[in-house]
């Protein structure tokens, strides 16, 4: 599975590393307090270099962290997770488990980028990949209400072309999710790089005898 954020960001410097996968929470704040001037709102998938943590008047936990090597604040200590601190990849796996659609998508993505070690890493590669095909009902659905046979036909290109270009598709691509088009059907289809990872790289887990059997119904083996 391509770790496209891997390569695409770098840490800031000057402490622990965590990601944000709560944007409802990930307000960046002068001091840490819930009313302290808002510095700016981190979005889902960025870096944080954790410096220190202080709790509020309220009673909830902030994070002193490093965004860039200009840029810092404090930020409600929910909104990130840091594959260094125990109990992380459990608390990010439940925050997934409650999302829906392309939300557990991002999030489980997020979990198979920087957590690397974990060993509930198959429990999050089976929910990304049942949210990948989960997806294929409401794409195939757009895909056949937006695009025109006659502006299709019009335009020359071969038919599954415009569907294997169709815009709804770009943020999934952008997540690692690739999808094939069925042209007797007319429907998307999961590609199954996420089954076939579970099988191959967790051949004994739980989640492999899931897989394997989408693999089967699917006639993806290769």
């Amino acid at each position: 599975m391509p770790d496209s954020a891997l390569a695409k960001r770098r840490p800031p410097p000057g402490g622990r590393l965590a990601v944000v996968a709560d944007e409802r929470l990930s307000a960046l704040r002068a001091n840490p307090e819930l009313s302290a001037k808002l510095l700016r709102r981190l979005g889902r998938g960025s870096l944080v270099a954790i410096k220190g943590d202080k709790r509020g008047r309220d009673g909830i936990v902030f994070y002193k962290v490093n965004v860039t090597t200009r840029t810092g604040g404090w930020i409600q200590r929910d909104a990130v997770f840091a594959p260094s601190r125990a109990g992380d990849d459990a608390r990010l796996l439940r925050l997934i488990n409650a999302s829906d659609s392309f939300d557990r998508v991002v999030r489980a993505k997020i979990f198979l980028d920087y957590f690397t070690g974990s060993e509930l890493r198959p429990e999050a590669l089976l929910m990304y990949a049942l949210a990948a095909e989960d997806a294929v009902i409401h794409l195939s659905r757009d895909a056949a209400r937006r695009l025109d046979e006659k502006e299709m036909n019009a335009g020359g290109a071969p038919m599954f072309s415009y569907f294997l270009n169709f815009n709804e598709l770009d943020r999934y691509n952008r997540q690692g999710v690739t999808f094939v088009f069925d042209q007797r059907t007319k429907q998307f289809r999961y590609d199954g790089e996420g089954w076939q990872e579970l099988v191959h790289r967790y051949p004994r887990s739980p989640q492999a005898a899931e897989a394997r059997r989408r693999l089967d119904a699917a006639s993806f083996r290769r």
